[in-house]
């Protein structure tokens, strides 16, 4: 069976992984995927992702989550844009998570960025999901 929407899918595991305490999480690798858990990292939401190779021969992504005092870095994992309602948006009506402390992943025709820089390289694009 095809999945249907794999970044929901990829938001979900990293949720329900960190409402478990669980030290990592794996998935199906994608460019996509990876994209966006490579913008987490840099962001300080996540500890890594790096692709690896499963023992059926298919690629892995492999998420180590981020912890502080006990409860997960991430509070809120929401996706934004789905495959029925895409969600565009231009340069100056980005959103704001939380007024800044927060993150937007957006989609553009530079690649996945966060809101900020998306602001910084003047270019708006599909907004994929919030973080905060």
């Amino acid at each position: 069976m095809s999945m249907q929407d794999p970044v929901a899918d990829m938001l979900t595991r990293i949720r329900n992984a960190q409402a478990r305490n669980k030290p990592s999480v794996q998935m199906p690798a994608s460019k996509l995927r990876k994209s966006i858990a490579d913008l987490l990292v840099a962001e300080g939401y996540l500890t890594s992702a790096e692709v690896s190779e499963a023992e059926n021969g298919k690629k892995v992504l492999d998420i180590e989550l981020k912890y502080y005092q006990g409860k997960g870095v991430i509070e809120q994992l929401k996706r934004y844009s789905r495959p029925g309602l895409r969600q565009y948006r231009g340069k100056d009506e980005l959103p704001s998570v939380q007024k800044g402390l927060g993150v937007a992943i957006i989609s553009t025709s530079r690649g996945i960025m966060s809101d900020r820089a998306a602001r910084e390289a003047g270019i708006g694009g599909e907004i994929i999901a919030l973080v905060a």
